[in-house]
């Protein structure tokens, strides 16, 4: 009996590997909790904190191991390499020593469970320990893209050719072979992959909204009464084409009480700061980081949404995880990028779209928006309604992971 007990307990059971778990803020905090919420074993292998700051939580410290627990989930923790946000050589270090420390670790925690699910957000180098428990203990692998590797390496300046880039797609290429089912978190995925590993099992599986985004009777940010509100929230780098996106704002015939607000940090925002001041452009604010549970009160007080990114083939697959984020604020969207959600947001008609690389047709965008009547912006949260609740409903996502990991071992109701 305790042999039949401990083997039922391993088929209920799942190392996720992630190279950002809580308290960093991502979607894979979710779907752990509802996997252990549902009766299933959770484990995760991570690393010590750092995200965005490039520096450890202060409540963490940066050990080679370390053990946890969180709502019930056994968290193993590695030691991270820091200084990754401005040092190339070290942020392709920081992936390595991942993968590699991961993998040994992993090698001391396998019996525990029977399926391995890798969160790639970033690199996915990540999935090293995966294959190496699947070739050596026939584990189950399973993966969810939401980077999609090689093209976004491509897009932040990785060179398209010669020996490296031989070897990366030969990474890409084996990894998805080892992997039982890939999840996509964007539709424009599924052609790339396939297109390289035809025989492997891809099934979409979007992002959500953060459930604790919560905006019922909540109140505007005072920052940002009184005016009309353009706001951009988010990662704050190169890709996120914001100089545009000031540059068209700047060109916009507006009065004291229109303002574009930036609430963000990143690698680029020491740039776009310097931007502003030097051609002095007016009623644009940086905000600066603000928790997510802050969010819905900058959500609030906003008339228009902005999502921008750079003209990359990459990023016309992509939809960021604000898009769904954007959705349960019911305001209308400024989409400043191509792909998918420009075409999502063109189809539903919840905003508008102008083309990343055209300021003039950004300005337009801008002025459309102020000139917008009471009547269009009913309409339009109306559409982000039903939009959010037939393609980013959290329990049909869920499902639809659970469904294909576990299809024989049902959970506690």
């Amino acid at each position: 009996m305790p042999g039949k007990e401990k083997r039922k307990s391993r088929e209920k059971s799942i190392l996720v590997i992630t190279e950002r778990f809580h308290p960093e803020e991502f979607g894979i905090n979710e779907l752990a909790l509802y996997w252990k919420q549902k009766g299933y074993n959770v484990y995760v292998l991570t690393q010590a904190p750092s995200y965005p700051f490039d520096k450890v939580y202060s409540d963490y410290k940066n050990r080679l191991f370390h053990k946890e627990v969180w709502e019930g989930i056994v968290i193993y923790r590695i030691f991270t390499v820091l200084g990754y946000k401005k040092n190339v050589l070290l942020k392709i270090w920081h992936y390595i020593q991942f993968a590699l420390l991961s993998s040994i670790v992993s090698l001391f925690i396998f019996p525990k469970f029977s399926r391995i699910f890798v969160y790639q957000v970033g690199p996915l180098t990540q999935i090293v320990p995966g294959i190496v428990l699947k070739l050596l203990f026939r584990k189950k692998l399973y993966l969810w893209v939401l980077d999609l590797w090689p093209e976004s390496v491509f897009a932040y300046g990785f060179k398209s050719g010669g020996l490296s880039s031989l070897l990366l797609n030969t990474f890409v290429k084996t990894s998805y072979f080892f992997t039982d089912t890939v999840f996509v978190s964007c539709r424009g995925f599924i052609d790339k992959i396939k297109a390289t590993n035809p025989g492997t099992e891809i099934v979409f599986a979007s992002q959500w909204a953060p459930l604790n985004l919560c905006l019922t009777d909540t109140a505007p940010k005072s920052e940002l009464k009184g005016r009309f509100n353009f706001t951009f929230a988010g990662n704050v780098g190169k890709v996120q084409n914001l100089e545009n996106v000031i540059r068209g704002f700047a060109l916009t015939p507006k009065s004291d009480n229109v303002r574009l607000n930036i609430v963000g940090d990143g690698s680029n925002l020491s740039s776009l700061q310097a931007l502003v001041e030097d051609e002095k452009i007016d009623n644009v604010v940086f905000h600066g980081r603000r928790p997510v549970t802050e969010m819905p009160e900058w959500f609030e007080g906003s008339h228009v949404l902005i999502i921008s990114l750079i003209d990359k083939p990459i990023f016309s697959l992509t939809v960021p995880a604000k898009f769904q984020a954007y959705l349960t604020a019911d305001k209308p969207i400024f989409c400043i990028m191509n792909g998918e959600v420009a075409e999502t947001v063109e189809k539903h008609k919840i905003g508008i779209v102008s083309k990343p690389d055209d300021i003039g047709d950004i300005k337009k965008g801008f002025e459309h928006f102020i000139n917008l009547d009471e009547a269009s912006f009913r309409g339009i949260e109306k559409n982000m309604k039903k939009l959010l609740e037939e393609d980013y409903d959290f329990d049909k996502i869920m499902e639809t992971f659970t469904s294909k990991i576990f299809p024989d071992v049902p959970f506690s109701a």
